[in-house]
């Protein structure tokens, strides 16, 4: 059952909350990964301001947290929201895909937390370790074997970038890694790839390693 009311923080706090929230660029997707997170109402289409009245109680507060307070929970769901906001905010006018399926050359389906298609093809896939210790060399080397296989894929053709974010850090030992295996394709050019590393740190997320 969704409630269209504010009980719980009453519509003062609502109304700060949108006023708040509209001056951030929230993408389409994170709106309606919220609101069905939340279990509430949110319209199709229209300005900002009123796709977020149009929002529960929850989920405002959720949003406010996430954007506003930039607050963590326990399992990682905030920073995600995070990330997956960032991601967009590079790719203007793309379609972002959350926790999509990718076949690889190897037959192999990898299932990537974010990907980006631009006219139908892929151009970007991204991850983002939330929670618990910097990123390992053991994770960047996976990570690169996963996009490896994408890239040589019948569906990597225009697979350009690939990024890995983190919310807890890396290892130097993780960027030297990353960094020397993505060096190494250089020479090929048909299978040339941008791996990036972006740390979120004071709130914003930055890019650490091109």
């Amino acid at each position: 059952m969704v409630n269209k009311g504010f009980p719980k923080f009453g519509m003062s706090q609502a109304g700060a909350f949108v006023a708040t929230l509209k001056n951030y660029n929230l993408p389409d997707f994170i709106l309606e990964l919220v609101a069905k997170e939340c279990n509430s109402d949110l319209l199709e289409r229209g300005r900002i301001d009123d796709r977020l009245q149009s929002m529960n109680d929850q989920a405002l507060q959720v949003l406010h947290q996430v954007f506003v307070n930039c607050d963590t929970d326990q399992a990682g769901k905030f920073a995600q929201y995070r990330f997956f906001a960032y991601v967009s905010s590079m790719y203007h006018k793309c379609e972002v895909l959350i926790a999509e399926t990718i076949p690889g050359a190897s037959g192999k389906n990898h299932k990537v937390p974010v990907a980006v298609k631009n006219n139908g093809m892929y151009i970007a896939v991204a991850i983002n370790k939330a929670t618990g210790n910097p990123v390992s060399k053991r994770e960047t080397a996976k990570f690169y074997s996963i996009v490896d296989d994408i890239k040589r894929g019948d569906h990597g053709t225009q697979l350009v970038e690939a990024i890995y974010g983190s919310s807890v850090g890396f290892k130097g030992e993780a960027l030297v890694e990353l960094e020397e295996l993505s060096k190494s394709r250089d020479s090929d050019a048909e299978y040339k790839l941008d791996f990036k590393t972006a740390n979120f740190e004071n709130n914003i997320y930055s890019v650490i390693k091109c």
